[in-house]
Protein backbone atom coordinates (compact mmCIF):
# COMPACT_ATOMS: atom_id res chain seq x y z
CA UNK A 1 0.00 0.00 0.00
CA UNK A 2 1.38 3.46 -0.88
CA UNK A 3 2.20 6.02 1.82
CA UNK A 4 -0.51 8.41 0.52
CA UNK A 5 -3.12 5.65 0.77
CA UNK A 6 -2.04 4.86 4.31
CA UNK A 7 -2.24 8.51 5.33
CA UNK A 8 -5.72 8.95 3.80
CA UNK A 9 -6.96 5.78 5.49
CA UNK A 10 -5.59 6.90 8.85
CA UNK A 11 -7.24 10.34 8.54
CA UNK A 12 -10.61 8.78 7.66
CA UNK A 13 -10.39 6.36 10.57
CA UNK A 14 -9.42 9.14 12.98
CA UNK A 15 -12.43 11.23 11.97
CA UNK A 16 -14.90 8.35 12.19
CA UNK A 17 -13.66 7.26 15.63
CA UNK A 18 -13.07 10.66 17.23
CA UNK A 19 -16.45 10.77 18.99
CA UNK A 20 -16.02 7.24 20.25
CA UNK A 21 -12.62 8.08 21.69
CA UNK A 22 -14.00 11.21 23.38
CA UNK A 23 -16.71 9.19 25.07
CA UNK A 24 -14.37 6.55 26.39
CA UNK A 25 -11.37 8.73 27.34
CA UNK A 26 -12.44 9.34 30.94
CA UNK A 27 -13.12 5.68 31.58
CA UNK A 28 -9.80 4.70 30.04
CA UNK A 29 -7.88 7.19 32.18
CA UNK A 30 -9.57 5.93 35.33
CA UNK A 31 -8.78 2.34 34.44
CA UNK A 32 -5.13 3.19 33.87
CA UNK A 33 -4.86 4.48 37.43
CA UNK A 34 -6.50 1.45 38.99
CA UNK A 35 -4.61 -1.41 40.59
CA UNK A 36 -4.02 -4.11 38.00
CA UNK A 37 -5.38 -7.51 38.94
CA UNK A 38 -3.45 -10.61 37.98
CA UNK A 39 -4.85 -12.47 34.95
CA UNK A 40 -6.51 -15.50 36.57
CA UNK A 41 -5.42 -17.91 33.82
CA UNK A 42 -1.77 -17.05 34.41
CA UNK A 43 -1.67 -16.13 38.04
CA UNK A 44 -3.66 -18.54 40.17
CA UNK A 45 -2.60 -17.79 43.73
CA UNK A 46 -1.11 -14.39 42.85
CA UNK A 47 -2.71 -11.12 43.89
CA UNK A 48 -1.44 -8.60 41.37
CA UNK A 49 0.93 -7.62 38.59
CA UNK A 50 3.97 -5.37 39.06
CA UNK A 51 5.98 -3.73 36.30
CA UNK A 52 9.68 -4.55 36.73
CA UNK A 53 10.81 -2.42 33.78
CA UNK A 54 12.42 1.01 33.67
CA UNK A 55 11.12 3.36 31.00
CA UNK A 56 14.07 4.51 28.93
CA UNK A 57 15.08 7.14 26.41
CA UNK A 58 18.32 8.85 25.39
CA UNK A 59 19.01 9.85 28.99
CA UNK A 60 18.90 6.35 30.50
CA UNK A 61 22.34 5.31 31.84
CA UNK A 62 24.26 2.77 29.77
CA UNK A 63 27.39 0.75 30.44
CA UNK A 64 29.35 2.66 27.79
CA UNK A 65 27.95 6.04 28.77
CA UNK A 66 26.67 6.69 25.23
CA UNK A 67 22.92 7.07 24.58
CA UNK A 68 21.34 3.67 24.01
CA UNK A 69 18.55 4.79 21.71
CA UNK A 70 17.98 7.44 19.05
CA UNK A 71 14.67 8.55 17.52
CA UNK A 72 14.13 9.64 13.92
CA UNK A 73 10.57 10.85 13.42
CA UNK A 74 9.65 9.75 9.93
CA UNK A 75 5.95 10.69 10.05
CA UNK A 76 4.09 13.28 12.14
CA UNK A 77 0.43 13.40 13.13
CA UNK A 78 0.12 17.04 12.06
CA UNK A 79 1.53 16.76 8.55
CA UNK A 80 1.11 13.07 7.77
CA UNK A 81 -1.90 11.92 9.80
CA UNK A 82 0.02 9.53 12.04
CA UNK A 83 3.20 9.34 14.13
CA UNK A 84 6.04 6.93 13.38
CA UNK A 85 9.64 6.80 14.62
CA UNK A 86 12.58 4.93 13.19
CA UNK A 87 14.57 3.77 16.20
CA UNK A 88 18.23 2.87 16.53
CA UNK A 89 18.68 0.84 19.72
CA UNK A 90 21.68 -0.69 21.47
CA UNK A 91 20.50 -4.19 22.40
CA UNK A 92 21.77 -3.70 25.94
CA UNK A 93 19.78 -0.61 26.89
CA UNK A 94 17.31 -0.08 29.72
CA UNK A 95 15.84 -3.16 31.38
CA UNK A 96 17.19 -5.80 29.02
CA UNK A 97 18.15 -9.40 28.37
CA UNK A 98 21.64 -10.84 27.98
CA UNK A 99 21.28 -13.90 25.75
CA UNK A 100 23.91 -16.67 25.77
CA UNK A 101 25.17 -15.37 22.41
CA UNK A 102 26.24 -12.13 24.09
CA UNK A 103 29.34 -13.82 25.58
CA UNK A 104 29.81 -16.92 23.46
CA UNK A 105 30.59 -17.71 19.84
CA UNK A 106 27.68 -20.08 19.25
CA UNK A 107 25.26 -19.62 22.15
CA UNK A 108 21.52 -19.19 21.77
CA UNK A 109 20.38 -15.85 20.41
CA UNK A 110 17.60 -14.00 22.18
CA UNK A 111 14.91 -15.35 19.83
CA UNK A 112 16.00 -18.89 20.72
CA UNK A 113 15.40 -18.61 24.47
CA UNK A 114 12.88 -21.31 25.48
CA UNK A 115 9.49 -19.85 26.27
CA UNK A 116 9.33 -22.02 29.39
CA UNK A 117 12.37 -20.15 30.73
CA UNK A 118 10.64 -16.78 30.33
CA UNK A 119 7.89 -17.46 32.89
CA UNK A 120 9.82 -18.45 35.99
CA UNK A 121 9.82 -18.32 39.79
CA UNK A 122 11.59 -15.26 41.21
CA UNK A 123 14.11 -15.60 44.03
CA UNK A 124 15.22 -12.21 45.41
CA UNK A 125 18.59 -12.07 47.19
CA UNK A 126 18.72 -8.87 49.23
CA UNK A 127 22.22 -7.39 49.61
CA UNK A 128 21.13 -3.78 50.17
CA UNK A 129 22.86 -3.47 53.52
CA UNK A 130 26.31 -4.44 52.29
CA UNK A 131 25.84 -2.57 48.98
CA UNK A 132 25.11 0.61 50.94
CA UNK A 133 28.40 0.15 52.79
CA UNK A 134 30.40 -0.92 49.71
CA UNK A 135 29.35 -0.12 46.13
CA UNK A 136 31.66 -2.91 44.90
CA UNK A 137 29.70 -5.52 46.89
CA UNK A 138 28.80 -8.81 45.22
CA UNK A 139 26.31 -11.64 45.67
CA UNK A 140 28.45 -14.46 47.08
CA UNK A 141 27.87 -18.15 47.79
CA UNK A 142 27.32 -17.17 51.44
CA UNK A 143 24.45 -14.89 50.37
CA UNK A 144 22.90 -17.75 48.41
CA UNK A 145 23.32 -20.14 51.35
CA UNK A 146 21.68 -17.64 53.69
CA UNK A 147 18.77 -17.27 51.25
CA UNK A 148 18.34 -21.06 51.07
CA UNK A 149 18.46 -21.37 54.85
CA UNK A 150 15.73 -18.75 55.19
CA UNK A 151 13.52 -19.72 52.25
CA UNK A 152 14.24 -23.29 51.24
CA UNK A 153 15.70 -24.57 48.01
CA UNK A 154 15.94 -22.24 45.03
CA UNK A 155 12.94 -23.16 42.84
CA UNK A 156 13.36 -25.09 39.61
CA UNK A 157 14.19 -22.89 36.59
CA UNK A 158 14.12 -19.77 38.80
CA UNK A 159 15.43 -16.32 38.08
CA UNK A 160 17.76 -15.48 40.96
CA UNK A 161 17.78 -11.69 41.31
CA UNK A 162 20.15 -9.39 43.19
CA UNK A 163 18.43 -6.61 45.11
CA UNK A 164 21.13 -4.02 45.81
CA UNK A 165 18.96 -0.89 45.94
CA UNK A 166 20.66 0.48 42.84
CA UNK A 167 17.38 0.97 40.95
CA UNK A 168 16.74 4.01 43.16
CA UNK A 169 19.79 5.67 41.58
CA UNK A 170 18.46 5.65 38.00
CA UNK A 171 18.44 9.21 36.73
CA UNK A 172 21.50 10.16 38.77
CA UNK A 173 25.25 9.86 38.26
CA UNK A 174 25.22 7.35 41.11
CA UNK A 175 23.76 4.63 38.88
CA UNK A 176 26.96 4.33 36.81
CA UNK A 177 28.96 5.62 39.79
CA UNK A 178 32.11 6.26 37.76
CA UNK A 179 35.24 7.50 39.52
CA UNK A 180 37.76 9.98 38.13
CA UNK A 181 39.46 7.24 36.11
CA UNK A 182 36.16 6.20 34.51
CA UNK A 183 35.88 2.94 36.46
CA UNK A 184 32.34 2.20 37.59
CA UNK A 185 31.41 1.02 41.06
CA UNK A 186 28.16 -0.92 41.48
CA UNK A 187 27.22 -4.39 42.77
CA UNK A 188 26.92 -7.61 40.80
CA UNK A 189 27.18 -11.40 41.05
CA UNK A 190 30.49 -12.89 42.17
CA UNK A 191 31.67 -15.62 39.74
CA UNK A 192 31.68 -18.13 42.61
CA UNK A 193 27.98 -17.46 43.19
CA UNK A 194 27.26 -17.95 39.48
CA UNK A 195 29.22 -21.20 39.58
CA UNK A 196 27.28 -22.39 42.62
CA UNK A 197 24.00 -21.77 40.82
CA UNK A 198 25.27 -23.65 37.77
CA UNK A 199 26.46 -26.61 39.85
CA UNK A 200 23.65 -26.89 42.38
CA UNK A 201 20.48 -25.47 40.82
CA UNK A 202 18.54 -25.40 37.57
CA UNK A 203 18.19 -21.60 37.65
CA UNK A 204 17.32 -20.32 34.18
CA UNK A 205 18.45 -16.74 34.76
CA UNK A 206 20.21 -14.34 37.06
CA UNK A 207 19.12 -10.72 37.28
CA UNK A 208 20.53 -7.49 38.67
CA UNK A 209 19.20 -4.01 39.36
CA UNK A 210 22.49 -2.57 38.04
CA UNK A 211 24.12 -2.20 34.62
CA UNK A 212 25.96 -5.53 34.61
CA UNK A 213 25.81 -9.09 35.90
CA UNK A 214 29.43 -8.51 36.99
CA UNK A 215 30.15 -5.76 39.52
CA UNK A 216 31.17 -2.47 37.97
CA UNK A 217 34.92 -2.68 38.48
CA UNK A 218 35.22 -6.15 36.94
CA UNK A 219 38.04 -6.26 34.42
CA UNK A 220 37.31 -9.71 33.02
CA UNK A 221 33.48 -10.14 33.02
CA UNK A 222 34.02 -13.51 34.68
CA UNK A 223 30.37 -13.92 35.68
CA UNK A 224 29.20 -13.21 32.13
CA UNK A 225 31.68 -15.78 30.77
CA UNK A 226 30.55 -18.42 33.26
CA UNK A 227 26.81 -17.90 33.09
CA UNK A 228 25.92 -17.11 29.49
CA UNK A 229 27.96 -19.79 27.66
CA UNK A 230 26.29 -22.35 29.96
CA UNK A 231 23.03 -21.64 28.12
CA UNK A 232 21.49 -19.48 30.83
CA UNK A 233 20.42 -15.86 30.34
CA UNK A 234 20.72 -12.66 32.34
CA UNK A 235 18.59 -9.60 33.04
CA UNK A 236 20.16 -6.22 33.75
CA UNK A 237 18.63 -2.97 35.07
CA UNK A 238 15.63 -4.76 36.60
CA UNK A 239 13.24 -2.44 38.47
CA UNK A 240 10.88 -2.97 41.40
CA UNK A 241 12.71 -5.74 43.25
CA UNK A 242 12.25 -3.92 46.55
CA UNK A 243 8.50 -4.56 46.29
CA UNK A 244 8.92 -8.30 45.71
CA UNK A 245 8.96 -11.07 48.34
CA UNK A 246 12.13 -13.12 48.71
CA UNK A 247 10.24 -16.04 47.19
CA UNK A 248 6.78 -16.77 45.82
CA UNK A 249 6.55 -14.33 42.90
CA UNK A 250 6.54 -15.32 39.25
CA UNK A 251 8.56 -13.37 36.69
CA UNK A 252 7.21 -12.93 33.16
CA UNK A 253 9.99 -11.91 30.79
CA UNK A 254 8.88 -10.28 27.54
CA UNK A 255 12.11 -10.99 25.70
CA UNK A 256 12.50 -9.55 22.19
CA UNK A 257 12.54 -12.00 19.30
CA UNK A 258 14.89 -10.61 16.67
CA UNK A 259 17.05 -13.24 15.00
CA UNK A 260 20.77 -13.28 15.83
CA UNK A 261 20.13 -10.98 18.79
CA UNK A 262 22.62 -10.95 21.65
CA UNK A 263 19.87 -9.57 23.87
CA UNK A 264 17.50 -6.65 23.83
CA UNK A 265 15.23 -4.35 25.84
CA UNK A 266 12.44 -6.31 27.51
CA UNK A 267 9.13 -5.57 29.22
CA UNK A 268 9.15 -7.62 32.42
CA UNK A 269 6.32 -8.21 34.88
CA UNK A 270 6.06 -9.98 38.20
CA UNK A 271 2.99 -11.78 39.52
CA UNK A 272 3.05 -11.69 43.30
Amino acid sequence: MCDACVMNAVRDRMLSRRDLFRGSAAATAAAALATVAAPPALAAGHGGVADMTHAYDESFPTFSGAPGITYDKKYDIGSDGYNLYVLSIDEHTGTHIDAPLHFSADGASVDQLPVADLVVPLAVVDIREKAAADPDAQVTPDDLKAWIEANGAIPERACVAMLSGWAEKVGTDGFRNADDSGAMHFPGFHPEAAQMLLDETTAAAIAVDTLSLDHGISADFATHYLWLPAGRYGIECLAGLDAMPATGATLMVGAPKHRRGTGGPARIFALS
